[in-house]
């Protein structure tokens, strides 16, 4: 796909990334450009195209290059990534011109056939968690900060079906909570002591795991992360202030698991979890 004025700097970069790659890849094989038209039976404009960025990749090119320079196991990474470049990188702004509802939905195909989903979250509750008034209050200022199609009340019912299918699925969610999460207020106190005592409900679901991290853990490994969800082992979705990132290179998969193991490792479960949400739940009488 021809670069556009719609493509986000990230994507670009991304797609750069991969072609440098391409190049070192030649580099590291001792072939000149000539020599890899020469084993792919491309002209050598093809190569230069390619490698320049130019041209982004299609799967059978990438796994080609990786045969001439007879590095056909990196095939795999350099695919996910050639794939992510096109696609991963998704504005929320440009999403949510077609309204927050549709931004909701986008994610049910992928939601629908995930058997295991792995949370971390140091920033709000994770969607399949909230509750309607915590989700409306969130997706309010979302809306307010990045603008677009006020259709916040569809996005909110949206997102509960989705939740409800994902418990109905029979899915596992496993979820890391940052202990800031329970003490950021949206909303306002009613609201939170409802999504907190939703929070100690789900606790006791079988097919739910709940970890908080607590405030002053000593961690030598990662610092405090942000909000990702790995969908069993084929992505992840990270979540930044402009954008949705999907990530399916299996080398970078492979981080995000231990990054979750990791923080999974530092969190607190049953009774001393319970005892952290009761905590901001004690909290939020002293608000005014």
């Amino acid at each position: 796909m021809a670069a556009t004025h719609h493509q986000s700097s990230a994507a670009l970069a991304a797609r750069q990334r991969l072609a440098d790659r391409l190049r070192e890849l030649r580099l590291d094989a001792g072939l000149s450009g000539r020599d890899v038209a020469a084993r792919t039976g491309w002209q050598p404009s093809k190569v230069s195209r390619l490698e320049t960025g130019k041209t982004p990749p299609a799967d059978a090119d990438i796994r080609a290059w990786c045969a001439a320079c007879e590095m056909d196991e990196l095939a795999p990474d350099l695919i996910a990534a050639g794939r992510a470049a096109a696609s991963m990188y998704r504005e929320w702004r440009r999403l949510q011109r077609a309204g927050l509802k549709n931004l909701q939905n986008s994610h049910v195909p992928s939601y629908a056939r995930t058997k295991e989903f792995r949370v971390y979250s140091s920033t709000v509750v994770p969607g399949m968690l909230q509750t309607p008034d915590y989700a409306l209050a969130m997706l309010r200022s979302v809306a307010a900060f990045h603008g677009g199609v006020g259709d916040v009340e569809a996005a909110v019912q949206a997102r509960m079906e989705r939740s409800e299918m994902v418990r109905n699925s029979g899915s596992r969610l496993v979820v890391v909570l940052e202990e800031s999460v329970l003490r950021h207020v949206l909303g306002g106190a009613e609201v939170m002591v409802a999504q907190l005592g939703a929070l100690l409900s789900a606790m006791s679901a079988p097919p739910v795991s709940l970890g908080i991290i607590p405030v002053g853990t000593l961690r030598q490994d990662l610092w405090t992360l942000e909000t990702f969800t790995l969908l069993d082992a084929e992505r992840v979705s990270v979540e930044l202030l402009t954008a949705a990132v999907t990530v399916t290179a299996p080398s970078e998969i492979a981080q995000y698991r231990r990054a979750f193991a990791a923080m999974a490792e530092h969190a607190v479960y049953g009774a001393p979890a319970r005892e952290l949400v009761a905590g901001a739940i004690q909290s939020l009488s002293q608000l005014p």
